[in-house]
């Protein structure tokens, strides 16, 4: 590729993972940055990840060929606007919010479509900031492309190979597609975790029991109700109406479950079970979605004075770094007694070889 000057609007944990993983792979590329945090701006520039920083959107973003809006939803409208009478006439701004048409509205109103490629990388973490981004957050991880009308083939090639250059996986949509997919994918599962963690909230006695005996089937489908709340606020907002009408279709789909609970129709609870089973199975197991994997096992150990510590200390021999460590009390769905928690999937798998060198049975 020819050298490109990138300009980034934004360095959290997005902006900056993009930011540095064009600076790995592309370390040819100009960067242009501006953040409203002056310390991720110079932190950017620092450890070499920016040429340039910017306290204010201004004119070092003229030389742009890319600029990428890496802001909550809401705020990428503003900045595409403080962009407009900056930019060159060849210059492509795409977004990384996971809503698009919202933006796509406000590039047709400002006449930008030959200007506009929106983008909604599927990754994440339950970390934010700069100071967690990533060359490789962006790895293997499907990357949504919503072209406009107006955009060329050969802006849309180009704007694929950079995406695929950080280790993405080019997916093109049309944004209201995209925007409806994720609202059944994404936003309708976060709601739904929201409103059942709330349910056991309200529905718990003084005593905390429900919190108490709470288990794997449980943790595993409300994990998403810890993300932010700023930024759902935002998402539920800008796709509003396809949030809804999906949200009205589970109410349906949930009325009929309860009607067949309350007539005891068992055949219905077996092939709503049946039909779920087989889709769920089908998917792949590799992590490509916004949702970050969790990399723990199982392991069965005595309950005797120091047989944690004795686990540890295995790992700590070969440098395995433990994230979370502790005993499982309730066992629905798992075997082993002890969880332990790892920060990615190689840890993981050499501490499971090694735990079986030293007679540990792992799940």
């Amino acid at each position: 590729m020819k050298n490109l000057t990138i300009g980034f609007v934004g360095l959290g944990l997005i902006g900056g993972s993009i930011a540095k993983g064009i600076r790995y792979n592309f370390p040819e590329f100009k960067i242009v940055a501006y953040n409203r945090s002056e310390a991720a701006r110079n932190a950017a520039k620092l450890d070499g990840t920016a040429d340039i920083i910017c306290a204010d959107i201004d004119n070092s973003f003229s030389e742009c060929d890319y600029i990428f809006l890496c802001t909550p939803v809401e705020y990428n409208v503003e900045y595409l606007r403080m962009l407009k009478p900056i930019i060159k006439s060849s210059c492509i701004i795409s977004d990384v919010g996971s809503t698009k048409t919202n933006i796509h509205e406000a590039v047709t109103s400002e006449h930008m479509e030959a200007n506009f490629i929106g983008g909604h990388p599927m990754a994440g973490s339950e970390k934010t900031g700069y100071e967690n981004a990533s060359e490789h957050l962006i790895e293997n991880a499907f990357f949504a492309i919503t072209p406009t009308s107006l955009t060329t083939p050969e802006s849309l090639a180009e704007f694929k190979e950079i995406v695929s250059g950080i280790g993405g996986i080019p997916v093109v949509l049309d944004y209201a597609e995209h925007d409806y997919c994720v609202a059944a994918i994404s936003h309708l599962p976060h709601l739904v975790a929201a409103s059942l963690v709330n349910l056991v909230k309200d529905s718990d006695s003084p005593s905390e029991t429900m919190k108490l005996l709470a288990a794997g089937g449980f943790k595993d489908i409300t994990r998403i109700a810890s993300s932010s709340p700023e930024m759902w606020q935002q998402i539920c907002t800008t796709n509003g109406k396809n949030i809804s009408d999906l949200l009205g279709d589970y109410i349906t789909s949930l009325t009929d479950i309860k009607n067949a609970i309350d007539n005891n129709e068992s055949s219905y609870i077996f092939d709503l079970f049946t039909s779920s089973r087989a889709y769920r199975n089908s998917f792949s197991d590799i992590h490509t979605g916004p949702i970050p994997p969790v990399y723990k096992l199982y392991c069965d150990i005595i309950d005797k004075s120091g047989a944690i510590l004795a686990v540890a200390t295995i790992l700590s021999t070969k440098d395995i770094s433990i994230k979370n460590i502790g005993i499982i009390n309730n066992r629905e769905r798992e075997a082993g007694v002890l969880e332990i928690v790892f920060y990615n999937k190689t840890d993981l798998e050499n501490a499971s070889l090694l735990l079986k060198e030293h007679n540990y049975k792992i799940y």
